[in-house]
């Protein structure tokens, strides 16, 4: 249990857009908040831990932090320095956090002796793993001069505004002590007070599996409001090679190494990220014996599972990738309506498509998921995206969603936390792999998860992917009269093909108003939101002339095509696109995630290579040191043919 007041001992770290101010902070400097200004906004995780630093998963990690973080052109933090400089608080702008769910950043931030993060917003993913570490967390800048002040300050101001879970959880140092206080009956969640009322689809997910008697396994309440606090029942639990290593030193050092399991044949892992490492790590890492250190996950996870008895999505036999990406085995064969799944990957909404509530947990919340069987959520308002008018034929979801996230609504954080719930006419057209394009980038989108009630779409793809028949439950909707905090509004028909410019997913643009021509070195169709069956068939309609013409890529030019996963690249064998594909001249990988988290064939080399991509995020670093555009599936292919970027 903390303090009741907390004295903060150590500096203040400002993160600001200038990269000299940085560095001299570093080399012992303090400066006034007003001169640290103009402060870094949109602060993604993998500017705080890039990948190669997730391989550690201990407190070696505190070495790290920042290494990523980029202030204009310069990279002004070097390794060891945020420990050396003795901070115990992080200032930073808008929308610190965004991005990965990895835990691994608020760790290395607390291993760096870092105990209080403060930002004008959070991204929830980020923040909640922080409150789960016990790394305290503030929107209130005026708590700097306070705390150079030598003021202790309350720790009610770090509970205030929290439901009354989160509120505890913090009061309590972490998700570990909370649970362990709530074990014990010293912490007993109040029920929510929410009389009966109209839920969104979301509300009513979250109402039907809240854990009303964990002892006695009582679930469900009559309904459920933004802002109430719950631990609600997972139907799935999954994580994946980067995650499960550390998960399993969290719970033992936790718990013990005889810790039991809940309902293991729920709970899944993954080899996806990191199976085609060895092919991309750059010479200076593997100086630094990284190789070795990405190497040991692959055991410590088998191991893990073999003693707990989870069912492990592995490597192929081969060595040749892997049984496919997490997300995409899970929409696959797993998730259906109305379930709540938990997974320790930021693109967990991507199986909202099959109408359930996926969302993205850090790495304590899945080890203490793994023994309690539930996970905390503080229920979140919803946004309603109604997609009007019909897409002209050769648009894509990849399309619609660039031009949400160059909205300034959702640029400036307005969906932040929300259920980003799409209706409208225009699913009409997207089957449940273009569905999961809008669902999964949720995520760069700012929101908890994203959502689709399901529909005959729906039990068409559960047939023909699983051949199960599918019977949707009268509720498994939207009530009448339920309350979203906002409306988006979309006319479909409007749209045209887009692009994102390098840096973030929401520099988007219409690709008619490039005005410079922008040759490419790298073309690469694959991930989780661009390795689907519909992403390769449209991809395929792209290139099939030029195959048949015996035209190839510039040679110049590196195409990569990688599947979502093994049942993906048999589909795409059979009906002749991956022969079509290699017929001009793009290479072939089994499925993994691969470049999209910066591990294997695909990623740049060079900061002046360009690289047009398919996947969902391009966040400095994210995929080499080069510059990435994102693009629909059909304009990578069609750019890869013209050596620029150029529409299909």
């Amino acid at each position: 249990m903390l303090p009741d007041r907390i004295h903060f001992e150590g500096r203040v770290l400002f993160l600001s857009e200038d990269a000299e101010k940085v560095r001299r902070q570093l080399a012992g400097e303090d400066l006034e908040p007003g001169e640290a200004l103009p402060l870094r906004d949109q602060i993604s995780t993998d500017e705080i831990t890039p990948a190669w630093i997730c391989y550690h998963y201990d407190e070696k990690l505190g070495e790290f932090p920042y290494l990523g973080l980029k202030c204009g052109e310069a990279f002004p933090v070097k390794a060891g320095a945020v420990r050396a400089g003795s901070f115990a608080v992080s200032v930073a702008g808008k929308r610190r956090g965004k991005g990965s769910s990895r835990e691994a950043s608020p760790y290395a931030e607390w291993c760096a002796g870092l105990r209080l993060v403060i930002a004008e917003s959070f991204e929830r993913i980020y923040r909640q793993n922080c409150q789960n570490l016990g790394l305290l967390t503030s929107t209130d800048l005026g708590l700097v001069a306070r705390i150079r002040g030598g003021e202790a300050i309350p720790l009610a101001e770090f509970t205030e505004g929290l439901d009354p879970i989160t509120a505890g959880l913090v009061r309590q140092g972490g998700l570990f002590a909370y649970n362990a206080a709530r074990l014990r009956g010293e912490e007993t969640p109040p029920p929510p007070g929410s009389g009966l009322q109209p839920m969104t689809y979301a509300e009513k997910i979250l109402a039907r599996h809240a854990v009303v008697d964990a002892a006695a396994g009582h679930l469900g309440l009559p309904s459920v409001r933004p802002g109430d606090g719950l631990f609600v029942k997972a139907d799935w639990r999954f994580s994946h090679d980067y995650v499960t290593p550390m998960a399993a030193s969290f719970l033992e050092k936790a718990l013990g190494p005889d810790v039991v399991l809940r309902d293991p044949a729920t709970i899944l892992a993954f080899r996806d990220h990191l199976t085609f490492l060895h092919h991309s790590m750059r010479a200076e890492h593997r100086a630094q014996g990284l190789l070795e250190v990405a190497q040991r996950l692959k055991p410590a996870q088998e191991a893990f599972c073999e003693r707990h008895g989870i069912r492990l999505h592995g490597e192929l036999p081969d060595g040749n990738g892997s049984e496919g990406i997490c997300h995409a085995i899970m929409t696959e064969r797993y998730v259906l309506p109305g379930q709540v799944v938990v997974g320790t990957d930021s693109h967990t909404p991507h199986a909202g498509a099959l109408g359930c509530l996926a969302f993205g947990v850090g790495t304590t919340d899945i080890a203490a998921a793994w023994v309690t069987g539930d996970v905390r959520a503080t229920v979140p308002p919803t946004i309603r995206v109604l997609l009007s008018g019909r897409l002209r034929p050769g648009l894509s979801a990849k399309d619609l969603v660039l031009h949400l996230l160059a909205q300034p609504f959702i640029r400036e954080g307005g969906a932040l936390g929300h259920v980003v719930e799409y209706q409208g006419e225009a699913l009409t057209d997207l089957d449940t792999d273009e569905r999961a394009t809008l669902t999964n980038m949720a995520a760069e989108i700012g929101g908890f998860t994203g959502l689709i009630a399901p529909d005959a779409e729906t039990v068409r793809f559960v047939k023909d992917r699983r051949g199960v028949e599918l019977l949707l439950e009268d509720w498994m909707h939207g009530d009448a009269g339920a309350n979203y905090a906002h409306t988006v509004e979309v006319d479909c028909s409007a749209l045209a093909p887009m692009l994102a410019r390098p840096g973030d997913p929401g520099n988007g643009l219409a690709l008619a108003d490039l005005k410079e021509e922008v040759p490419i070195h790298i073309a690469y169709l694959g991930s989780c939101t661009g390795g689907k069956r519909e992403d390769l068939r449209r991809a395929y309609e792209v290139v099939k002339e030029a195959a048949a013409a015996g035209r190839r890529i510039p040679k110049d030019v590196q195409f990569f095509v990688q599947c979502g996963s093994e049942e993906v690249r048999r589909h795409a064998a059979e009906q002749g696109w991956l022969a079509a594909f290699e017929a001009v001249g793009a290479v072939v990988l089994g499925s993994s995630c691969g470049a999209c988290i910066n591990a294997g064939p695909g990623v740049s080399t060079r900061a002046d290579q360009v690289t047009i991509s398919a996947i969902n995020r391009n966040f400095p670093g994210r995929s080499g040191p080069g510059q990435m555009w994102l693009a629909s599936p059909a304009t990578v292919a069609a750019s890869a043919l013209a050596g620029r970027i150029v529409g299909a």
